[in-house]
């Protein structure tokens, strides 16, 4: 039995598809009326940084990014990274770009570059730069299910889903109650031992919309979300 899958849509690995085959870059806000169309629009340009032809997250003294992987009843799995988004590539027919270069662990010096095209209906290109043979190797587009770096996440979850991946209903308004919460009990190591690590409570009470994405092809690996 397929499960049904409850998520918040506060990063681009939970990105939300819409009905149209691309979201413009230049998606201007309604300030009312929106459909759930236009609900999930709004959201995967945000998660995608469309407002900006160039984003970077990099490195700062001693401040990097730390993605962290855990199993149950395992000791985590810390990689930093930094990362390169490019949403305005001079190349025809390309739509993005997105960069990633691990600065830690035994992925120290690799990169992963992901080009997403203009057209919708052609598959993502994906290369890794391995710096231990100083080559870069292509392969080609993961399925949708399969897990993304080790984690729960999938790649559907972290790249693939597109906008028309989906068929959105708008289920109204309610208020966000709770915090976003995060990993419990983390083992410190030297890129966490000072970070902030605790709940985001700024979004308890806000209201915000509600929406079900339910997933065009019969055969997906969930029924439906619920942002």
């Amino acid at each position: 039995m397929k499960r049904i899958a409850l998520s918040v849509a506060v990063a681009a690995s939970l990105a939300a598809g819409v009905a149209t085959a691309t979201v413009s870059k230049d998606l201007a806000y309604k300030s009312s009326g929106l459909s759930a169309n236009d609900v999930a629009n709004q959201n995967y340009f945000v998660n995608h940084f469309y407002s900006f032809d160039n984003y970077a997250i990099t490195k700062k003294g001693k401040d990097v990014t730390a993605l962290i992987l855990r199993a149950k009843d395992s000791n985590p799995l810390t990689l930093t990274l930094e990362r390169y988004l490019n949403n305005a590539p001079k190349a025809a027919g390309v739509n993005a770009q997105d960069l990633a270069v691990f600065r830690s662990g035994k992925l120290k010096g690799t990169g992963m570059l992901i080009t997403d095209f203009s057209d919708a209906n052609k598959s993502q290109s994906y290369e890794i730069f391995i710096p231990s043979i100083r080559k870069v190797r292509c392969f080609a587009e993961p399925a949708r299910d399969d897990a993304w770096g080790g984690s729960d996440f999938t790649f559907g979850d972290v790249t693939l889903r597109k906008p028309k991946h989906d068929n959105h209903e708008l289920l109204g308004m309610t208020k966000f109650t709770g915090c976003l919460s995060v990993m419990k009990d983390i083992k410190r190591n030297k890129w966490t031992q000072n970070a902030k690590i605790e709940a985001d409570c700024s979004v308890d009470g806000k209201e915000v919309y509600k929406l079900k994405s339910t997933a065009n092809d019969a055969n997906w690996w969930y029924d439906n979300r619920v942002s």
